[in-house]
């Protein structure tokens, strides 16, 4: 990986790197070359003291070649590096995979990591698609609402409840203590007015502020949370509406 002498002659820089952002700085090298595949061992070897070509410290060949491990790791972690067979004596050698070759610049690379932090599988369906399509755009102000959208739309289905009633009005109307459609009759008081609160205070707070206007959520971190709590109630309404059919039936 002689390259990374020119892309990062600091070996102070590189070694503060997290095996993430080491990681992307091997895959765009390694994009650039001409070689189908690689190995841990031969990129190393090129860091070496060579009459040819610079070297980074000799004093800190281990710190380095941890550094790179752990990056190699991350990216083979990824799906990023795959095996690679095709041919004999090829054990021990990785390829870069369709997804690494799909990732062209670094806004590419940015959407990759962002996308991981939300796998699609684990959304309810009725938010899968279009909450993760806006998460993975990095638009996460969308992927919120759509989420909390979601949420307000399977209560009213569920409670069976008119188009009149939105937002907090509907939550504490699907919920309400003492004869919610939704409500577990068979909880305590203090626990069914607690699960209201927790529908009216989300759809209170992040539905409807972001339907009345603009909200700058810059935060990945944060719209992940968010959308995991609209996740989290949906399963709710889902375990609630099921109860409805069986006692009605």
């Amino acid at each position: 990986m002689r390259e990374l002498l020119t892309e990062i002659p600091d070996v102070d820089l590189l070694l503060a790197l997290a095996p993430e952002e080491l990681g992307a700085k091997v895959l765009f090298l390694l994009r650039k070359r001409s070689e189908v595949s690689f190995t841990m061992h031969n990129l190393e070897n090129e860091l070496r003291d060579y009459p040819t070509w610079p070297a980074y410290p000799k004093e800190k060949k281990n710190e380095i070649s941890l550094a790179l491990s752990e990056a190699w790791a991350w990216l083979c972690a990824q799906g990023l590096l795959v095996p690679d067979n095709t041919g004999i004596g090829h054990a021990g050698w990785r390829r870069l995979s369709r997804r690494a070759r799909a990732i062209e610049s670094e806004t590419d690379f940015a959407s990759f990591k962002i996308g991981r932090l939300l796998p699609k599988e684990m959304l309810h369906r009725k938010i899968a698609d279009k909450v993760w399509g806006a998460f993975i755009r990095g638009d996460f102000d969308t992927a919120v609402l759509l989420a909390m959208k979601g949420v307000e739309v399977a209560v009213r289905t569920a409670a069976e409840l008119g188009n009149e009633l939105v937002g907090v009005k509907l939550m504490r109307a699907a919920f309400a203590p003492e004869n919610g459609p939704l409500t577990d009759m068979t909880a305590e008081r203090g626990e069914r007015v607690a699960r209201m609160e927790l529908f009216a205070g989300a759809i209170g707070s992040y539905k409807n502020s972001q339907s009345h206007r603009d909200v700058d959520l810059d935060d990945p971190h944060e719209a992940l949370e968010i959308i995991l709590l609209a996740n989290h109630l949906l399963r709710i309404v889902d375990a609630r509406a099921r109860c409805k059919a069986e006692q009605t039936a």
